[in-house]
């Protein structure tokens, strides 16, 4: 263990993780074996939960405890900024929600809260569910299928449904359905390396350029069609509500072409690649874990019935659903993270000056065996029952003035599609195929290969 000075006079060095390289520090360790890198971390944090690892030049203070965590988001939250993991990110989403610091972050979330009140997501169920029971509609017994795939693209047309609900989203939903998985697959790479690295024409910055212009191109254009259209006062979608002028304080607020497409980025961005990924990992677990499936199609059956939709009101009676939701989410989770400490802090006793870069994955410190047990890395949905400890110390969804603001969207996107596809069919893992983590927002599986089966009796069939 090599031991640093500590960020400030007076406190305990923290200890610096092995096999930094010169000028790129951590980062080629980091790209090279990420989910490795950032479980390895706790064994070289010390006993409170920090330890320091180099971007480049950069000193980077990981939190590796949920303690620390807490502090971070909750406790000493208002004094810590985005910082430059969400800064890398503006070529994606703008000043949206997710890059936003200070008052344009307090005004954006203002503006962006009730679009997912409760009232908000019952709507915006509606398409969940038809677009559920259209992705189980499609197969046919026997047919093999790449489960995630198939789970992306209902994400991304939820989203982009209840973003676009007219035709004037039509061209959008085909460029996001072929160019988002592309950012996402290069988020961390280009997150982790340094900036002059840019500009190096290499092929995966191609990728990414072609991909960030042909995204942001085809927003704009529905933005501005939908303002010649008229599209606020014609219909009542996320992309109309954020056409409006709202009031709030008294003070009218009306966001420009640009911020309206930060937006729209924003929450695809932020909710396409996480509910696919959930969706995956939980259809790939269940079909190993047979006594998980029978209660979660039990409930199913018992809740909802044979052969309605899925409702937004069954979403809350769906327990065991939620059970293994949370367990996919803890197992898979938001990789890594960072921010920047706009004043000094103290993390346990441990002062940081201002500007001080923070890290943390959710992803390592869900799978902390001190928390959750000697079978933290293994599937568990059991673990969430009568359990308040682990409720206590999971943050899938970060915490404090950050939380994210679309956590119950994703949860009833994702429940509403368990529902409806497994009370219809089984699905059969190929033989020999173990789904690889691959390094993005959240821990996603490459590849997800399925044969999907008729559940016997089948309550609708393949083509209700």
């Amino acid at each position: 263990m090599v031991v640093d000075a500590a960020p400030s006079a007076g406190t305990r060095p923290i200890p610096r993780a092995p096999g930094a390289v010169p000028l790129l520090g951590h980062a080629p360790a980091l790209i090279r074996d990420p989910f490795g890198f950032l479980l390895r971390l706790r064994d070289h944090a010390d006993d409170r939960g920090l330890v320091r690892i180099q971007l480049g030049w950069m000193p980077v203070y990981v939190v590796t405890t949920h303690e620390r965590l807490h502090d971070v988001l909750v406790t000493e939250g208002r004094r810590f900024e985005k910082g430059r993991f969400f800064q890398r990110l503006k070529r994606l989403a703008g000043e949206g929600l997710s890059t936003a610091d200070g008052e344009l972050h307090r005004r954006n979330r203002r503006f962006l809260q009730p679009l997912f009140s409760k009232e908000r997501i019952a709507g915006y169920s509606e398409v969940m569910s038809s677009n559920a029971r259209r992705l189980s509609g499609s197969w046919r017994p026997g047919q093999q299928v790449d489960i995630y795939e198939e789970a992306a693209g209902y994400s991304i047309d939820s989203i982009a449904m209840s973003l676009f609900s007219s035709d004037i989203g039509t061209p959008a939903v085909e460029t996001i359905r072929r160019e988002l998985p592309v950012l996402l697959d290069m988020l961390l790479r280009r997150a982790a390396s340094p900036k002059l690295l840019d500009r190096v024409p290499v092929r995966y910055n191609r990728v990414f350029d072609r991909a960030s212009a042909q995204l942001s191109g085809v927003i704009d254009q529905v933005i501005a069609a939908a303002r010649d259209g008229d599209h606020a006062a014609q219909h009542d979608d996320l992309l109309a509500q954020l056409l409006r002028t709202q009031v709030h304080d008294d003070v009218e607020v009306r966001l420009s072409d640009v911020q309206v497409r930060d937006e729209v980025a924003t929450l695809l961005f932020a909710g396409a690649e996480t509910t696919a990924s959930t969706l995956a990992w939980a259809w790939h677990y269940l079909a190993h874990h047979p006594e998980a499936e029978r209660q979660v199609v039990d409930e199913i059956l018992a809740v909802v019935g044979p052969d309605r939709p899925v409702a937004i009101t069954d979403v809350p009676r769906l327990t065991a659903v939620r059970r293994v939701l949370d367990e996919v989410i803890r197992l898979h989770g938001v990789t890594f993270l960072m921010r920047r400490s706009t004043e000094p802090v103290t993390l346990g006793d441990t002062a940081l000056p201002a500007g001080t870069e923070v890290a943390f994955s959710m992803y390592a410190i869900h799978r902390d065996p001190d928390v959750f047990g000697k079978d933290a890395h293994e599937f568990n949905p059991d673990r969430w029952l009568d359990n308040p400890e682990i409720k206590r110390r999971f943050m899938p969804f970060g915490g404090g003035n950050r939380k994210c603001i679309g956590d119950q969207f994703a949860l009833a996107e994702a429940t509403i599609a368990i529902a409806e596809v497994l009370r219809d069919w089984r699905m059969v893992p190929q033989r020999g195929h173990t789904p690889k983590e691959v390094i993005s927002a959240v821990a996603r599986p490459d590849r997800v290969p399925m044969t999907v089966q008729p559940r016997t009796p089948a309550p609708n069939g393949p083509d209700h």
